[in-house]
């Protein structure tokens, strides 16, 4: 099975979709898939049900800064790398999914819906794999 179809299936299973993105990869960046359960609980529906920025995003926004930051406490130096990879991720899933907003995305006041919340996690899940977990 695929991430993006790992990921589908946590969705279908009642996880939110930051939760299928980010439970999907948890091991892949040294977390247990209910510790990343936790951290993401409230990204859900566009972050806590506000239909803000899409979970989906948010998640792979998330594993961008566990695979770019330096961690470093005492000199934070890696933010500016990590903001680059963010903007990245969060043109290209505006290209395809329509829009970075829940609301918009679902069609909330529009009544056109611009990308389903599974196909929102697939490309959530094509972009993490295409920029953060290919790079070296």
């Amino acid at each position: 099975m695929t991430k993006e179809e790992t990921a589908v299936q946590k969705r279908n299973c009642g996880y939110n979709c930051a939760q299928a993105v980010a439970c999907t990869y948890a091991e892949e960046f040294g977390m247990d898939e209910k510790t990343m359960f936790r951290v993401t609980e409230g990204l859900g529906t566009g972050l806590g049900t506000t239909r803000g920025t899409c979970g989906a995003l948010n998640a792979a926004c998330l594993l961008a800064g566990m695979k770019r930051s330096s961690a470093n406490l005492e000199k934070p130096d890696s933010r500016a790398f990590t903001y680059q990879l963010t903007r990245k991720l969060v043109s290209e899933f505006e290209n395809q999914a329509g829009a970075v907003r829940c609301m918009d995305i679902k069609g909330i006041g529009t009544g056109r819906v611009l990308c389903e919340c599974e196909d929102c996690v697939r490309i959530a899940c094509r972009l993490t794999e295409k920029y953060i977990t290919e790079e070296n």
